[in-house]
């Protein structure tokens, strides 16, 4: 019992100490500071490069197109931090987009309720991840892998592959409106960055997603139940994608079913990037915040400079394969 009490208080004091090293008054250290650094040099190079990237226009639809991103990395990073992946959630945003626009369009269910059932069902297939990944003994990159493919044919199958569009024009307002000169999405993410951080911050969950990271193992001698606190933060990941799913709905005006293919590698790359360990037990919002931003203004400049699609993907892959590696070697 003795040796099982001293690695309890070894796991606990581990994700103590990992979460006050790595707050937002340490954004100017370590891995934020690089990233922070990368995200000023893109902003100067593609400000050189093409004249209309500090356009307003153009900053607004960056803006936008980042808080999706961010939304969706930000339940990742809880995710990644406790030991597991989430490889499902750009087929849960199609899953949600699709879910509000048929609500609203096809069974006259009111704008308010109908974004609140399609996150709720972003919030299903997120804790089904977590059910099958921690109490079948699935492992995660099987089961959100799996879960990818099912939510994806299944939404496929009832739109027969067809947007469902024309619905309420109030409904656009989430994701095409401002308040004052700000777009709504972003006060959106900055709401969910804010809660996200106390919760991962300032909780027994977040205390917890660090300590499973660091060792599940351990975790559970020290009385911890890993199975039903990972399961929450698969949810957490699968409403956070509901809720992009539906910003996105509402900026094409449509439920696209083939939409957001991709968003999950795109999501793991400005986790990675932000300093989040692919290992488990280590990993902050701040710098999966600052890891968006730079992959958002990259992808951004890349096209306003011309650069083929097929091109900015491999350079996404190349930049995941260098946030892993030195991920790594930090590890070692």
């Amino acid at each position: 019992m003795q040796t099982v009490s001293t690695e309890g208080a070894t796991a606990i004091a581990t994700a103590h100490e990992s979460r006050r090293q790595h707050g937002v008054g340490r954004i100017l250290r370590s891995q934020e500071a690089r990233v922070l650094l990368g995200l000023i040099l893109l902003v100067v190079v593609f400000s050189i490069g093409t004249p209309h990237f500090l356009d307003q226009r153009n900053l607004f639809n960056v803006a936008r197109q980042i808080t999706m991103l961010a939304i969706v990395a930000f339940g990742m990073t809880v995710v990644l931090i406790a030991g597991g992946i989430d490889l499902s959630v750009g087929s849960v945003m199609a899953v949600t987009g699709v879910v509000v626009a048929a609500l609203m369009k096809r069974y006259d269910v009111a704008v308010p309720m109908a974004v609140l059932l399609a996150m709720l069902v972003g919030l299903g297939i997120g804790t089904i991840n977590g059910l099958v990944s921690n109490y079948l003994g699935i492992p995660a990159f099987i089961a959100t892998l799996a879960m990818m493919t099912i939510a994806r044919g299944l939404v496929l199958l009832y739109t027969k592959a067809t947007p469902i569009y024309d619905f309420p024009h109030s409904f656009d307002f989430i994701g095409q409106g401002y308040v004052g000169p700000v777009p709504f999405p972003v006060i959106i993410l900055a709401v969910v960055f804010a809660l996200m951080y106390l919760m991962l911050r300032y909780t027994v969950l977040g205390r917890y997603a660090y300590a499973i990271g660091g060792s599940a193992e351990v975790s559970r001698l020290s009385g911890i139940n890993v199975k039903l606190n990972s399961t929450v933060l698969f949810a957490i990941s699968g409403l956070c994608a509901g809720m992009a799913g539906v910003i996105l709905a509402s900026r094409m005006g449509a439920g696209e079913p083939t939409a957001a293919q991709g968003m999950e590698l795109d999501a793991i790359a400005a986790v990675v990037v932000g300093g989040t360990s692919l290992f488990g037990g280590k990993g902050t919002l701040v710098g999966t915040l600052l890891g968006a931003f730079l992959m958002g203004v990259l992808a951004n400049g890349l096209s306003l400079m011309g650069i083929e699609p097929f091109i900015q993907m491999a350079i996404s892959g190349v930049i995941i394969i260098l946030a892993v590696t030195i991920s790594a070697r930090r590890r070692q």
